[in-house]
């Protein structure tokens, strides 16, 4: 992560926070290489990592050291403007764990981009209101599916789904993404 932050011109190190739609291994990967970093995460999520034992499906390793309070966290039982501005908005979107959280990202060559974590897997999930029998709350992820298809509306602006591959082509390749 911190050859591709060099890309940009933004150095590991200087970075304030990270934050992380949910707790699954598959989308906290990098963390670590953020060392200074204040990591944002949503309160039903922390409560299931630092939990004993840890919620099911929870990375409570890659969070050891958050958990063991060498690292900054703040928990989010709200939406969150990240940088006081409306650039980097984390948005509540429970459902899939009980702490799920997307970002609405305003682009400067694009506008308003949603990047929805794990909060649909895939379009059709989205578009029929399909909810995954894994994830932790069907009425959470339907409350969610919402909220983002009412954004997507009021906003203009186009919803990632992270794990469709198809929506690959939604954002230009790095590090034009990061504009």
């Amino acid at each position: 992560m911190a050859d591709l932050l060099k890309q940009i011109n933004v150095n590991a190190d200087d970075v304030k926070y990270v934050g992380i739609s949910h707790f699954h291994a598959d989308h906290t990967g990098q963390l670590v290489a953020l060392k200074n970093a204040t990591l944002l995460i949503g309160k039903g999520d922390w409560d299931g990592i630092t939990a004993s034992p840890p919620m099911a499906g929870a990375n409570a390793k890659g969070f050891a050291e958050w958990i063991a309070e060498k690292r900054k966290v703040e928990t989010q039982s709200a939406d969150k403007d990240v940088f006081g501005d409306g650039s980097v908005m984390m948005l509540r979107a429970p459902g899939h764990t009980p702490g799920h959280s997307v970002l609405l990202v305003r682009l400067k060559a694009m506008g308003p981009v949603l990047l929805g974590g794990d909060a649909v897997h895939f379009l059709e999930n989205y578009t029929f209101m399909g909810v995954p029998g894994f994830n932790f709350d069907r009425a959470q992820t339907l409350a969610s599916i919402q909220r983002l298809k009412e954004m997507e509306t009021n906003l203009k602006a186009p919803l990632i789904i992270q794990h469709d591959p198809r929506d690959i082509g939604k954002l230009p390749a790095f590090p034009a993404a990061a504009q």
